[in-house]
């Protein structure tokens, strides 16, 4: 008796791990069937797209480190190349060129004066899947910064920049433009330490004052996706100008928060999440 109930024992435990080996294959096979099949909105799942982020004005490249961090944690691959802050078409063309060395799909993002950027690089570019524009300006074809800004009220940035000349070594002349540093933290960045805006007065990069009349050529916005964050309090573009480029390029999502005009300094984790929504909406169309 002892025998048979050690070989039903072992018999049984043999079924037992043949079922659980069955189980556990079309478990995997399910999970992976699932995997290559759909995500969030059931399509197929797509390569995930590099992540590009463009500066604005008075600023450079590191005003994107809490993002940056953010979405590397993610797992995603991102880029944030300089800006010039020459103009328009010199900018633009920069930045094209440098999409064309990102391999595969780009989610491309512009803060500020960026959007402008972004707008007429991302033109006829087919691996730029969605466009983010935080707290940005947005032209449609023929239209500058001045041009759409004068739709609403001034900004009370307008009141707290400075023009300084600047000769280039080839004789001609240009001139730059500047936020008085005094006056930085309450019409560029009121939610951020004076501590930090001290250091980001000193610290900005001007943009040429003839980059606010260029008239772009291109608007990518008008036929590719499109994601908008707000800043309720910003005070360098007016809310109501972006709230209507939104509402006129159709975006997908607008995401108010209450922030100055750099919320990608002051609240990098909303920024994050509005480029992966982007992102993964493309990822899993």
């Amino acid at each position: 008796m002892r025998i048979r109930s050690r070989s039903c024992g072992n018999s049984t435990i043999a079924r037992w791990g043949a079922a659980l080996l069955v189980a556990s294959g079309i478990t995997y096979a399910l999970a992976a069937e699932t995997a290559q099949a759909g995500g969030p909105s059931g399509g197929p799942r797509r390569e995930k797209p590099t992540i590009v982020l463009v500066h604005g004005a008075f600023a450079d490249a590191s005003s994107w480190n809490g993002v940056v961090e953010r979405l590397q944690k993610n797992g995603y691959t991102v880029a944030a190349p300089a800006n010039p802050l020459r103009g328009v078409p010199q900018d633009s063309t920069y930045l094209a060129s440098f999409l064309k060395s990102v391999r595969g799909p780009i989610v491309l993002v512009g803060h500020s004066y960026g959007g402008e950027v972004i707008s007429q690089a991302a033109v006829g570019n087919d691996n730029v899947k969605a466009l983010v524009y935080i707290n940005a300006i947005m032209p449609d074809v023929g239209e500058s910064f001045s041009s759409l800004s004068a739709k609403f009220a001034p900004a009370p940035l307008t009141t707290a920049l400075k023009q300084v000349p600047f000769r280039n070594g080839d004789g001609t002349t240009g001139t730059d433009v500047y936020v008085q540093p005094d006056r930085l933290r309450r019409v560029f960045a009121a939610d951020l330490p004076t501590s930090q805006t001290d250091i980001l007065g000193a610290t900005q990069r001007p943009i040429a004052l003839s980059a606010f009349a260029d008239k772009l050529t291109g608007a990518a916005w008008r036929n590719k996706p499109v994601y908008v964050l707000v800043g309720k309090q910003d005070q360098a573009i007016n809310p109501s100008l972006e709230r209507f480029e939104a509402k006129r390029a159709k975006a997908r999502k607008t995401m108010e928060i209450n922030s100055s005009h750099v919320s990608l300094v002051s609240h990098p984790q909303e920024v994050k999440n509005l480029i992966v929504d982007a992102a993964e909406d493309y990822t899993w169309k």
